[in-house]
């Protein structure tokens, strides 16, 4: 199944019944007068946030989403159909923008969450309820009210709560494989993360999910590489996590092209908690990591750990560090009887 974040899609409300002008005739009975009935509603178009979705691939394939109309009004005072509803069914984590991409209409962050995005049209009156003392014969009547086109896009934003950063090749996908069960793709090239990637990760008896994006390079922010598309996914995070390669050359710069990233793409992003971490140490001896942590230090003003995702290396310390940042109340708290037992059919 492919990963889609971003789709444009098309949608129409259902357009009213009209009403009816009828008039009761039937033998013996004099001056039966107006009988005609209303037309029915259309339908409206809803969305939905649904659990077990995690991509928005299903709006590639269909794109366009238009409701029922409301049938008219009949003889015999009776009302026409009500058009059925259309739902749009989105993973927890989207946003409905507007046709211009900036106008939020909604951000569906709670499962079950509805918002209804096009309302449908009123059904017009019959001609029963135009009649009067002076006017006991009316032959008019409502059309129904029109339905409402809209163009909308849907951006969806991965719920997490910790969001890896780094340059191509820093260790984030080597991270993730180490200590969830997610299996990310994993090469000895940059960009070899295409798209993001979500793992729960657990340490002392808690769980929380953290998010791998592709990484950043200088000018992102411009659209070199693959941009920062997918620093949306990290918008949601309590806190980052940001590896830098410590077999590189330019660790200071490393750190400091990320951070200049995160300032270009704007919002709360660069304000969010950062936990900076020097990744591959086992490839380096011990005066060389002191030198690097040394040089990474004095550049980013905090505290730098070390770690190394392929020799498992201070994982469990990042994952308390990681864990002393996020609230209680965004954890899975594990009970001390709760182990992984073996799996019996």
């Amino acid at each position: 199944m492919k990963f889609l974040d971003l789709c444009k899609v098309y949608i129409r409300s259902g357009a009213g019944g009209g009403g009816c002008v009828s008039f009761r005739r039937e033998k013996y009975i004099e001056y039966g007068g107006p009988d005609g009935g209303d037309g029915g509603s259309g339908g409206s178009v809803w969305a939905e946030a649904v659990d077990g979705l995690n991509t928005l691939i299903d709006f590639r394939y269909q794109q366009h989403f238009f409701a029922k109309n409301g049938q008219p009004g009949m003889g015999k005072q009776r009302t026409g159909k009500d058009g059925d509803d259309i739902i749009l069914r989105v993973p927890v984590g989207t946003e409905i923008l507007d046709e211009d991409q900036e106008t939020v209409l909604a951000d569906m962050t709670e499962l079950g969450q509805r918002v209804e995005l096009a309302r449908g049209g009123n059904g017009g009156w019959g001609n029963l309820h135009f009649k009067s003392a002076t006017n006991q014969a009316p032959r008019r009547a409502n059309p129904g009210q029109e339905g409402v086109d809209r163009t909308l896009w849907l951006r969806l934003k991965l719920i997490a709560d910790v969001g890896l950063l780094g340059l191509p090749n820093a260790g984030k996908s080597t991270f993730l494989a180490a200590t969830s069960n997610a299996r990310p793709k994993i090469a000895d090239y940059p960009f070899t993360t295409l798209h993001p990637n979500l793992g729960v990760v657990g340490v002392d008896n808690t769980e929380f999910v953290v998010a791998d994006i592709p990484g950043l390079i200088e000018g992102a922010s411009e659209g070199r590489g693959l941009g920062d598309l997918f620093l949306g996914h990290v918008e949601r995070c309590a806190v980052l996590l940001h590896l830098i390669d410590g077999t590189s050359n330019t660790i200071a710069e490393d750190y400091q092209t990320i951070i200049n990233e995160l300032e270009a793409y704007g919002g709360e992003l660069a304000d969010k908690p950062r936990i900076t971490v020097l990744n591959k140490i086992d490839a380096l001896d011990e005066d060389d990591r002191i030198t690097a942590r040394e040089e990474l230090e004095k550049d980013c003003g905090t505290e730098v750990m070390l770690m190394s995702g392929v020799a498992r290396e201070g994982v469990t310390e990042v994952l308390r560090a990681l864990r002393g940042q996020i609230d209680d109340d965004r954890l899975r708290f594990r009970s001390e009887d709760e182990e992984e037992a073996p799996w019996q059919p």
